[in-house]
């Protein structure tokens, strides 16, 4: 199984039931600009139902006589969901599109037109709204107070257990194949990779909130002695006015994009994190990938592997914002309807999972 991750917030577990399926989890795609309405490419706004997004570009490719290469899409969309999410395709395929796409599970919301396509990453952020299940009213009234609690003060970024596969054990085959020094053939193998990448950075982050927590909850001299730090240092990680606490050589960004930059000054680092100008970020280990420096870089060794060349490497945010956190609560039906944003990348079960204290992976 994959390891079990330190929460970043101190509270006694929320009990509701979670599952993800069409009816109770929705999600839409924010895209990062606004079209032109004029070009060679027609953007369609797609709802899909139980559809991953590869099944989608598979159906619309055999529909519009493409090679899925000329389909353009931001990011990947789980088949377990009501989702919308944006495409793009040349303008002159639309003919075929409207003659040959059939199925009940894909309707094309809106139409437009764009100068170019779009590419993966083309995302601002995601919009959710999920339907939990068996919440009692003082369990609701304790979401809502987490939930936007949550949204002033942020949360970890971690992976969700959607990316570790049925078994959450897809990092163990990405390892073997990143070991093994071989080109990857297929999208199978980089997801493998991708999963270690992933399982990585997970370690790394809770790794962090571990020591955040540490110095959040015990004294100077407890911690020192727990961590085996200097007590100065302690001292100083102590005064930063945010939980995850930074350090020397840890690399920010701008937060929600820009170009990363060194922590050189700590307090002014905290200072601009606390205001979310920027936020820390951690590695995603692969070629050509940004290390931390310092302090930062030992703390980041350990979860970090010079074998995994197979894919590029990259940073990703450690701490995130959600945004318009809202509510509903029917105390009839014990159901709760929560709805928020989530930066491109992030997952709505972490979330979730924060909130509740516990693992929302089904056990098989």
């Amino acid at each position: 199984m994959n390891i079990p991750k330190h929460y970043a917030y101190s509270h006694d577990p929320i009990p509701f039931d979670f599952k993800q399926t069409v009816e109770r989890f929705f999600v839409e795609e924010i895209p990062l600009y606004s079209f032109t309405g004029k070009g060679n490419f027609l953007i369609l706004k797609i709802q899909k139902t139980d559809m991953s997004t590869h099944k989608l570009l598979s159906v619309l490719a055999k529909a519009t006589q493409l090679n899925e290469r000329d389909i353009g899409y931001a990011g990947l969309k789980d088949k377990s969901a009501t989702t919308i999410q944006y495409i793009s395709i040349p303008k002159q395929a639309e003919k075929l599109l409207n003659k040959h796409l059939t199925t009940e599970r894909v309707e094309i919301v809106e139409r437009t037109l764009n100068k170019a396509p779009i590419k993966i990453g083309h995302l601002k952020a995601n919009r959710f709204r999920i339907l939990l299940h068996e919440m009692h009213a003082k369990d609701a009234e304790r979401f809502t107070q987490k939930a936007l609690m949550m949204q002033e003060g942020g949360i970890p970024n971690y992976y969700g257990y959607q990316r570790f596969g049925e078994d959450g054990r897809s990092y163990q085959q990405g390892r073997e194949i990143a070991h093994s020094g071989k080109r990857l053939k297929g999208s199978r193998e980089k997801l493998l990779v991708a999963a270690y990448q992933s399982h990585l950075f997970n370690r790394w982050l809770s790794s962090r909130i571990k020591i955040s927590k540490t110095i959040a909850h015990l004294g100077i001299d407890d911690a020192a002695t727990k961590l085996s730090y200097p007590k100065e240092l302690v001292r100083i990680l102590a005064k930063q006015p945010q939980f995850f606490k930074l350090f020397q050589g840890d690399v920010m960004m701008p937060y929600p994009h820009g170009k990363p930059t060194f922590v050189h000054d700590m307090h002014q680092s905290a200072e601009l994190f606390s205001k979310r100008r920027i936020s820390p970020t951690g590695l995603l280990c692969g070629a050509n990938a940004l290390r931390a420096r310092n302090d930062a870089a030992h703390l980041e060794a350990p979860f970090d592997d010079d074998e995994l060349t197979s894919l590029r490497g990259d940073r990703r945010f450690a701490w995130i914002w959600p945004e318009d956190v809202d509510t509903s609560y029917s105390e009839a039906e014990k159901k709760m309807e929560i709805s928020f944003i989530l930066p491109k990348g992030s997952y709505a079960t972490t979330f979730l999972e924060e909130i509740g204290h516990f693992s929302l992976k089904e056990e098989k």
